[in-house]
C-alpha cells in the first residue's frame, strides 16, 4: 500500500494515522526462507502514525500477525500471534545524500509524496520472526528410530543401541576412562 504523505509534507497536518492490513506474499515451501513452513492465518496488521515536528518526520508502527508453524522438536502445529514494532525517520528521496553507508535502514524514503513500505515490512517480518517454535518448553520431540511423537507416550524402540557412526567416539571415551583409572595423578 502506498501511503499519501503530500498533506503532511505540505504542512497541512501534523500527524497521519496509519491503519491497514496486508497479506504477506512469500513461498512457505521455500526452505531458504526464515518463514519456511509458516502459515499466516490473518493478514499483517499495520498500525501507527507519522508525526511531522518542524520538518522532522518520525514513523512509529506496530505490526501483528497470527501464524501456525511446526514445532521444531515434534512437528506438531504451534499457533500463536507475533508482533513487533518499527520506528524510522521519514525523509524525501533527495535528502539521503549525506547519510552514512549502513544507516539507510533507519530511514523510510518518500518518493513523489508517497511512502511504500510493504516490501520493507515483509523483509522485517522475515528477519524478526523466530527461527524455531516449540509447542512446549518440555517437548520430548520425535523418536529417532520410529518417528513417534514422544509427547504422546513412549515408543517400543531399543534406545540402548548406539548409532554406528558414534562407535569411534565411544571407543575413544572408553580408552580415556581406562587411562584415567590407571593414572589418577594425570587428571586435570
Amino acid at each position: 500500500m502506498k501511503i499519501d504523505l503530500r498533506s503532511l509534507l505540505a504542512g497541512e497536518c501534523r500527524q497521519l494515522t496509519i491503519d491497514y492490513s496486508m497479506s504477506p506474499a512469500y513461498d512457505e515451501n521455500d526452505a531458504s526462507s526464515a518463514l519456511y513452513m509458516v502459515r499466516f492465518t490473518t493478514p499483517l496488521s499495520v498500525k501507527g502514525e507519522i508525526t511531522n515536528t518542524a520538518g522532522y518526520m518520525r514513523m512509529t508502527l506496530s505490526l501483528s500477525i497470527d501464524y501456525v508453524a511446526p514445532c521444531a522438536r515434534c512437528l506438531s502445529d504451534v499457533c500463536g500471534s507475533f508482533s513487533f514494532d518499527v520506528e524510522k525517520t521519514v525523509v524525501p528521496e533527495g535528502l539521503l545524500a549525506n547519510i552514512k553507508e549502513g544507516d539507510e535502514d533507519d530511514y523510510a524514503i518518500v518518493y513523489d509524496g508517497f511512502l511504500d513500505m510493504d516490501a520493507e515490512l515483509l523483509e522485517l517480518l522475515e528477519l524478526s520472526f523466530p527461527s524455531k517454535m516449540l509447542c512446549d518448553e518440555d517437548c520430548k520431540g520425535l523418536c529417532q528410530k520410529c518417528g513417534k511423537n514422544l509427547n504422546e507416550g513412549e515408543c517400543s524402540c531399543d534406545m540402548t543401541e548406539i548409532d554406528p557412526r558414534m562407535l569411534p567416539l565411544k571407543k575413544l571415551w572408553e580408552e580415556m576412562q581406562t587411562d584415567q583409572e590407571a593414572n589418577p595423578d594425570n587428571q586435570k
